[in-house]
């Protein structure tokens, strides 16, 4: 089927449930709300370094699609590349990052493993829709979530065992840290505006 752009969202040439297409369109919502209520909860030099990571592993989706170039479902209006899924990517890294800082403050117990459990089960279910709206291919969905949840894991390692005694012994580096990140989350904030109101990643 012939695809075609227009300025605003792109959604599947396929009828959808008015149900998922709110879900579809909360979802990066619902996963931004939640990736803000940890930074400010944390507020300190991890929070700080998620952000910078964050955004890089969004970064990181992008390059991967330009090297991959594999094309989206047939379905879809869609003409960028779709290998691997930016949404998946990126809600991974944001789920892990949640989990493994809940781990941290509860440490391992029902309370943190029930939280933790649908922490991921919700950020699956918003994955699951960039197929079932046929936005992606299985595959690409697939890759997207493993991307972002090792980036994150190596993310959050390099933090606690490279960084973060730099970071608590020097205020240089704390002020370093902090200006990245700041410049990191106000060029992403620019890019959100630019295009999530175009464009459905």
């Amino acid at each position: 089927m012939a695809r075609r752009s227009s300025g605003t969202s792109w959604y599947p040439a396929v009828k959808l449930k008015p149900s998922l297409i709110v879900w579809l369109v909360m979802s990066k919502w619902v996963v931004s709300a939640l990736f803000a209520s940890i930074i400010l909860l944390r507020h300190d030099g991890t929070a700080l370094w998620a952000i910078i990571g964050s955004v890089s592993n969004s970064a990181l989706s992008v390059l991967l699609k330009r090297i991959l170039n594999q094309e989206r479902p047939a379905t879809t209006l869609r003409t960028d590349p779709g290998m691997p899924s930016s949404h998946a990517q990126s809600i991974s890294f944001i789920s892990v990052f949640a989990v493994l800082s809940v781990m941290e403050w509860l440490g391992t117990n029902k309370v943190s493993l029930c939280l933790s459990s649908f922490i991921l089960a919700l950020c699956s279910y918003f994955i699951r829709l960039r197929v079932s709206q046929k936005l992606h291919t299985s595959s690409q969905v697939v890759v997207g979530a493993i991307v972002g949840s090792v980036f994150c894991i190596l993310w959050y390692k390099t933090w606690n065992s490279l960084l973060i005694e730099a970071f608590e012994s020097s205020l240089w580096v704390q002020i370093f840290v902090f200006l990245v990140a700041a410049t990191f989350a106000l060029a992403f904030a620019v890019y959100v505006v630019l295009n999530w109101f175009r464009d459905d990643r």
